[in-house]
């Protein structure tokens, strides 16, 4: 898609800002506002869209916005005086001025080929795909020489290809298609034309005397950004264990990276264009902020993700997430509803697709709102079966260990779970259960510790806090506990003893104890 105002033109699958066939230098946030001004051309962009959009929702100042529209005005040729092309509606937002025209890529164009009877064989990755994210997987480069390991150069992204192949919201291309590019100097344009996909996976392996060094980088095809890399090094005796850990910790990381990357993607896009992938995206999006706004949000891009397409397993597994959250967390006064949903939409993803993981993962996890969370063990299991580097599924089913008591089983489901998946979302919840966890093994300076680590992450909620507060009292950290008090009645005004185990229903009557006692010295109220 590309738009067209004057002289310049703003390819959207180049990621380029073209002036007469010459590329217009532009910083990446100017970019993205010039791309949803384009895409608004008949209405005024209000400075909170521009902020969501742009700036993915973050708290950014006034002097922020104004610098990335001098920035932008300035690649165009206009200033704050002339506003040829951006006005400035004061105290409400901007739009823009100039005539626009909207291109589409005919199929010769994007295929990279100047004969049409060839275009026809060569389809967009998103057409291909039904809008599923797809990666192509490359051989690695071998660095190095080494008889005995030179294999772990192929065995690395065979494995990749794999495991990804049981997972249901990536395509991966068969490894008998990637590999057929072995030693090509290749552009990521050309696999996105060769073999659809919208992602390359690209690595080296070096081998230097007794050192093994794995260098992996993530790429879009649609603009040969790279999105995440990552490297590892270790001694070449322990390549087996090297090689375990490192694919699971990049199937961690494409589960995170890939699906922010088409949620950014799908938010510069006209609402009326989007299919049920990108409005899933852009539900993940908002998921895990957890706040009662965000949480309705991604609740109504799910359910529109569904409403377009009703086999949309994963969609309505995600309904099922924002249903547990708001029954979880008390978003509102429908709890006995939102439980309800959870447990149903849940049902309905695994009834769609039983090979889902995470349909698995939110059906076991939606029993702990029914104060039984052993029950829904067997589903976190078969989560984590499905997708053995699935960090969520091992935080899930830690938690449910700590609940039935089991202290040691969750310290070490919980290591698994931060190893594969270090920046996960869900970081705060699992350094929170690391420190219930040690409470169970009667490691308490341990237990405070993680919990107030737990407390101070991105996305901690007021039962977090609560968590910090309780642990802090226990292990006799007194002014901590003071402190995390305060903040869980921050975020919280209506916390109390019952809503605290309402939603940690702890099996073991020594720990219920302890954390009932620390919470009424602490003055938490009783209901």
């Amino acid at each position: 898609m590309k738009f067209v105002f004057d002289h310049f033109t703003l390819d959207l699958n180049k990621g380029q800002l073209l002036l007469g066939g010459e590329a217009v230098p532009l910083e990446p946030r100017a970019f993205t506002l010039l791309n949803v001004l384009l895409s608004n051309p008949d209405r005024l962009v209000s400075k909170d869209e521009l902020i969501e959009k742009v700036w993915e929702g973050r708290i950014v100042s006034e002097a922020a916005v104004s610098t990335v529209v001098k920035t932008l005005r300035r690649a165009i040729g206009d200033d704050g005086s002339t506003q040829r092309y951006i006005r400035t509606v004061h105290g409400r937002g901007f739009r823009f001025a100039g005539e626009v025209k909207l291109q589409s890529a005919t199929p010769a164009t994007a295929a990279g080929t100047d004969d049409p009877e060839d275009a026809g064989d060569v389809k967009d990755a998103s057409d291909r795909f039904g809008g599923r994210p797809a990666i192509a997987i490359l051989p690695f480069k071998l660095i190095g020489t080494s008889n005995e390991f030179v294999a772990i150069a192929d065995a690395i992204p065979s494995e990749l290809i794999s495991t990804l192949s049981r997972l249901r919201w990536l395509k991966a291309i068969a490894r008998g298609s990637t590999f057929r590019f072995r030693d090509q100097i290749l552009n990521p344009q050309t696999i996105r034309e060769t073999l659809g996909a919208n992602y390359l996976l690209s690595g080296d392996v070096e081998l230097l005397g007794s050192s093994l060094s794995i260098y992996v980088e993530l790429s879009d095809t649609r603009t040969g950004q790279v999105i995440w890399g990552e490297r590892r090094s270790g001694k070449i005796d322990e390549v087996h264990k090297m090689r375990e850990e490192f694919v699971g910790t990049v199937i961690s990381a494409l589960e995170l990276h890939v699906p922010q990357h088409e949620a950014a993607l799908a938010r510069l896009r006209s609402p009326d264009s989007l299919d049920a992938w990108a409005c899933f995206h852009l539900g993940l999006q908002h998921m895990y902020r957890f706040n009662a706004k965000d949480n309705s949000s991604a609740a109504a891009h799910f359910a529109k993700a569904t409403e377009i397409d009703p086999n949309f397993a994963r969609a309505f597994a995600a309904r099922s997430f924002t249903s547990f959250q708001a029954a979880f967390l008390r978003y509102g006064e429908e709890r006995n509803s939102e439980i309800e949903n959870a447990m149903r939409f849940a049902e309905k993803s695994v009834e769609l697709d039983p090979m889902e993981p995470f349909g698995n993962f939110n059906f076991g996890r939606a029993h702990w709102l029914k104060q039984d969370p052993l029950a829904g063990q067997a589903w976190l299991e078969r989560s984590l079966s499905l997708s053995p580097s699935f960090a969520q599924g091992y935080y899930a089913h830690a938690w449910a260990d700590i609940m039935a008591g089991k202290g040691e089983a969750a310290l070490e489901a919980l290591e698994r779970a931060i190893m594969l998946s270090p920046l996960d979302p869900f970081l705060y919840a699992m350094q929170s259960a690391k420190g219930l966890a040690f409470l169970h093994t009667g490691d308490l300076e341990n237990a405070a510790y993680w919990a107030e680590q737990g407390a101070r992450k991105p996305g901690a909620h007021y039962l977090i806090c609560a968590v910090a507060a309780a642990l802090s009292e226990i292990a006799g950290k007194g002014e901590s506990a003071t402190y995390w008090t305060g903040q869980t009645f921050f975020r919280r005004p209506d916390a109390s003893v019952q809503k605290f185990f309402t939603a940690f229903p702890f099996a073991n009557p020594f720990i219920r104890s302890e954390l009932n006692r620390a919470l009424f010295s602490l003055k938490f109220p009783e209901s």
